[in-house]
């Protein structure tokens, strides 16, 4: 099985692939870290800081190649990363899709007006980042375009509302199970703190895990 944890910077990706890691030993893979390795061995002529689009041109069929290899040799992997495109499914056919879990982290509009400051100051729980300009307008505005086109797209994805953080055996549940309850809106509330996650049910913020891909 993949599993691949989208969104945009700081919503926390790495630190979630991490605690897969530990807790179920899937191997994953930062789409950071390969993009790093292409850029300073000389492959990738983009430099570090060009924008997202360019990056996942180049990056994306590295990676969705790496994707059907592991499938083909049944072989498990997280991968998580600004850089997977909406519209992924389609360069799949059915049956690699069939392995392939997708889920996106989003911080809701709320969430970010009220702690963009925590947000960034949790940017290094897991690696250290290079210096960015992170604005309150560009996360709002890329946060708000995740949201829309998961929701057109009706892929899983989690709305970060409230200071809460989602537990580990709860994003298994939500990635692997296809149970029928889950064809409905939930709702969880997190926030990245210390190194641990925590699920709480809400009725105000929304995780939208319709049309799973199983």
């Amino acid at each position: 099985m993949i599993i691949l944890i989208a969104g945009d910077t700081h919503t926390g990706k790495t630190l979630l692939a991490q605690k897969l890691l530990e807790k179920y030993k899937y191997p994953y893979l930062s789409i950071d870290h390969l993009k790093m390795g292409v850029i300073r061995s000389g492959q990738c002529k983009l430099p570090a800081d060009s924008n997202d689009t360019e990056l996942t041109n180049y990056l994306w069929p590295i990676v969705r190649e790496m994707i059907k290899t592991c499938i083909e040799n049944s072989q498990n992997m997280i991968i998580e990363g600004c850089y997977i495109p909406f519209g992924w499914e389609k360069d799949f056919t059915d049956e690699y899709v069939g392995q392939i879990k997708y889920v996106c982290l989003i911080f809701s509009q709320e969430y970010i007006r009220h702690s963009f400051q925590n947000i960034l100051e949790y940017e290094n729980v897991i690696e250290k980042r290079l210096s960015t300009d992170v604005t309150f307008e560009d996360v709002s505005k890329i946060n708000k375009y995740n949201l829309e086109q998961c929701i057109s797209r009706k892929y899983n994805y989690i709305l970060i509302d409230k200071n809460y953080q989602i537990n580990i055996d709860d994003i298994i549940w939500i990635i692997s199970s296809s149970s029928p309850f889950l064809k409905n809106i939930l709702t969880y509330m997190y926030m990245l703190a210390s190194s641990t996650y925590t699920c709480y049910p809400s009725l105000h913020a929304h995780v939208n895990i319709t049309n799973m891909h199983m």
